[in-house]
Parts: structure tokens; sequence; C-alpha cells
């Protein structure tokens, strides 16, 4: 059963909760972070910038994905050329398509060709994936983020897809694949087997990467036997 010091694959917290990210940070397995403005919403942040910039005072040597938030692309542009001068460590959150499907392809391009580090997020078909490549290959690093999670959750097994898109991101050696939105431990482990480059956990799941992966199953079980147990005598049952 591997450990957390067996895995080739990086870890990167997701969240916007600052005291969180800093427990994080001085994991030394945690490379990075990633947030965005769902999980900032949950955080109550109010001053977008004020948070990300105190976020890169304290986290000054990872790199951190901030999104763009617009739904025109002029304005994301703008937006993104703004973000990416916070700091030598910030990867811009590009979605691959706006809120009308319109694709964010010809955007990439532009960013990439003009040295802007991107992270081009909410992809899910490999299509995606393969025009996010033809865009951005070539150029500076860049993370290409698949929502497995999501994947899972319409009921498809998104192990296949994501090992096509190691294949497709071979050939773009400046690119990096996110395993995005897992949604249990076993996803590292598979993220890790197909040789995909990173995978994004939250601090709920995380907080179980240390005490639960690589586990003895018959001490889990009896771990298990013990807390049910416990639980059951301090609600004082009586039958």
């Amino acid at each position: 059963m591997k450990r957390v010091s067996d895995l080739k694959v990086k870890i990167f917290g997701d969240g916007a909760d600052k005291a969180a990210i800093l427990d994080l940070y001085a994991k030394p397995y945690i490379h990075g972070f990633t947030t965005n403005p769902t999980l900032m919403r949950k955080a109550g942040i109010r001053d977008y910038e004020f948070f990300a910039r105190d976020l890169l005072q304290a986290v000054p040597d990872r790199p951190i994905s901030f999104e763009v938030f617009a739904d025109e692309f002029d304005e994301m542009e703008r937006q993104a050329r703004r973000i990416a001068k916070w700091g030598p460590n910030v990867f811009v959150k590009i979605p691959i398509t706006n809120t009308r499907r319109e694709s964010s392809v010809p955007l990439l391009r532009r960013l990439t060709n003009e040295g802007l580090q991107l992270n081009v997020t909410a992809l899910l078909p490999l299509h995606q994936v393969r025009a996010a490549v033809e865009a951005m290959c070539g150029g500076p690093p860049c993370y290409i983020s698949v929502f497995a999670g999501r994947i899972a959750d319409t009921g498809v097994d998104p192990v296949p897809l994501m090992s096509k898109a190691v294949e497709l991101l071979a050939a773009a050696p400046n690119l990096q694949l996110i395993w995005a939105s897992p949604r249990e431990l076993l996803n590292i482990i598979q993220a890790d087997e197909i040789g995909c480059h990173v995978i994004t956990v939250t601090s709920d799941l995380l907080r179980k990467l240390d005490t639960v992966l690589g586990k003895d199953l018959d001490e889990y079980s009896l771990d298990t036997v013990r807390m049910f147990h416990e639980d059951a005598r301090l609600s004082g049952f009586e039958l």
C-alpha cells in the first residue's frame, strides 16, 4: 500500500482559507495551491486582490492559481494581465469556455504567446483537452485542469479519460495535467498510477492523508469497531 512518500504525483492544496493554506504550506508534500471564486465566496472573501496579495506574501515560493471572473473575453484578458503581475509564482486560471459556451482557446493562445503562466480550468471532455494543448504548447509553464471528480459524478470512470489526457500532454513538455475535484483518497493513487502530474486536494480530504493512506486494513477494521462501540456507549443505549 502506498504512502505519501511513495507518490510521484504532486499534491496541490485547494481552498481559500488562509489559515488552512498556511497549515498545508508547512507540509513538505504540498507543492502548490489553487483556489477559485466559489471557494473564495464560501470563505467569505470580499476583496479579491487583497486576499491574493496577502496570501502571496505568506506563500512566495510555490505556484498559486487565481481565477479570472469575467465572462467577456476582453475583460478576462484584462483581468488575467493584472493577476499575472501579482507575483512570479502566480498562474492565472482561465475557464475553457465562458457561460455562453464560447471557447477561450484564442485567448489562451494570445496569453501564452505573451508569456503568461496559465491554468486553464473546468475541462471535462477530451476534445477540450486537445484544444487547450494545441493552444498552449510551446509556451511558458502552464496547467490544464480536468475535473475528474465531476466526470465521476456523472457515473463515468474518469481514469481512462485522464490516462488519455496524460498522453495528449506528452508532446507538450511545458504543460502539466491537473486531476481536479477528487472525491476520495483513492483518486490520489489513481492519478499517481497513470502519471498525472498534479492533483488538487481540499483540506478536508488532506486531513485523511497522514492518518489513513497506507493504513493496515486489519487495524482500520479494529478502529471502526472501536468507534461504533464508543459512540454507542456515549449515547447511553440500552436494550
